[in-house]
């Protein structure tokens, strides 16, 4: 177990031993697991006093979590997450906010906060999270790591506390690409969909337009940097409307989010943190006409993103719309940030697609990622390009 914990990543439960095999794929690699997944011997807190109030010892061990162990990572605890997984900025309330270890002064992003903060902070080799919105992608890109958010449904989320269950996935990070993609080998199984060695490589303007202007050119330059052993992408335009995507995405994560949590912040009325509070209120107040409206716009999305990218293409896009917030902005700051964010995160939330952020590059000494999202369960091969992408277009993250 970890016993400093300078960027307070870690919840402060009592140590319990966890078993893992002494060999294996992942032997020699320490495990961080976010506190949405139950791990034997501990509780899970879901980032509420509430549910941890209510939670209990767990006596049994999510899947995702003990096929890592099985694999022969060593569990080192259980890191903090943002309130009941709704929000983006790594700043809980109840249990406090990781500090970034990449960048000390700006926010770690959430609700995967604390795993990030425990990888960026040489904590934990690995660490898993969950991603709904953009919970491991956008930490990710703050923190200068590989995160992941797999096709939806290809990994178990048995025995993890939910947030939006039709877009909820696990996800996790890695610090450099070879443990990335050990992970990738371990959990992800065979593809039903492999990608070629070099697939064709798209690159999403609209989503580009998204970024701010420094970010948008530091990313250009970074896939101007692989050309040379990756080819020349096709310049494509991905979204009719990104507001409207925006907006079925928002229908669809608050109905579900209301179907989760709503009886128990009903009954409990438990004293949500700044911006969650809100954003449940929002999930509340959906109604049938506007969760019908986002699902037919989600299926019609789905449906024109497999078209573009068939069974050979990956699209190119910024994975945020710049470096990580200033810790010291405003809670309107933030959330005018994260509403920016979620039109650039809600493509692979809304198809069910995988993506895979890179730890691309760095802006005002800050990290800043790309992403690569493929075609629907083509995330090992995907992983794999991912790793050779960040290679040749290496930028350290000093």
């Amino acid at each position: 177990m970890v016993k400093d914990d300078p960027f307070r990543c870690f919840m402060p439960y009592p140590e319990a031993p966890v078993k893992h095999a002494t060999d294996g794929p992942l032997a020699g690699l320490t495990l961080a697991v976010k506190d949405l997944f139950d791990v034997k011997g501990y509780p899970t807190g879901a980032g509420s006093p509430t549910v941890l109030a209510q939670s209990g010892i767990k006596t049994k061990t999510a899947p995702i979590v003990k096929a890592l162990l099985d694999a022969g990572a060593r569990f080192v605890g259980k890191t903090i997450t943002d309130e009941l997984a709704f929000s983006m900025n790594g700043k809980n309330a109840h249990f406090g906010a990781p500090i970034n270890p990449a960048a000390p002064d700006r926010i770690t992003g959430g609700s995967s906060s604390g795993s990030m903060a425990a990888v960026a902070g040489k904590l934990a080799d690995i660490a898993l999270g969950s991603d709904t919105g953009g919970s491991v992608r956008a930490p990710a890109s703050y923190g200068g790591l590989f995160g992941i958010r797999p096709t939806h449904g290809r990994l178990s989320l048995k025995r993890t506390w939910p947030l939006a269950e039709s877009l909820d996935t696990p996800g996790w990070f890695a610090r450099d690409g070879k443990t990335f993609a050990r992970v990738a080998d371990v959990v992800l199984g065979k593809d039903r969909s492999v990608l070629p060695e070099i697939p064709r490589l798209l690159l999403a303007q609209d989503m580009f337009a998204q970024a701010t202007p420094d970010a948008e050119n530091v990313l250009r330059n970074v896939v101007q940097r692989a050309l040379p052993l990756l080819g020349q992408p096709e310049t494509i335009k991905v979204a009719r409307d990104i507001d409207a995507l925006y907006w079925a995405f928002r229908w669809v994560q608050g109905r579900d989010a209301w179907k989760a949590d709503g009886a128990m912040i009903e009954r409990f009325q438990p004293p949500l943190g700044p911006g969650v509070a809100e954003r449940f209120a929002f999930s509340k107040s959906v109604s049938d006409e506007d969760y019908a409206k986002g699902e037919s716009l989600r299926k019609a999305f789905r449906t024109k993103l497999a078209r573009l990218l068939g069974s050979d293409g990956v699209l190119i896009l910024p994975t945020v719309p710049d470096i990580a917030p200033l810790v010291s902005a405003t809670e309107g700051e933030l959330e005018d940030f994260r509403n920016r964010a979620l039109r650039l995160l809600c493509l692979s939330g809304l198809s069910g697609f995988p993506q895979v952020t890179i730890p691309a590059a760095q802006r005002e000494e800050a990290p800043l990622g790309l992403s690569l999202i493929g075609p629907k369960g083509s995330d090992k091969s995907l992983v794999h390009f991912a790793v050779k992408f960040e290679r040749a277009a290496r930028i350290r993250i000093a």
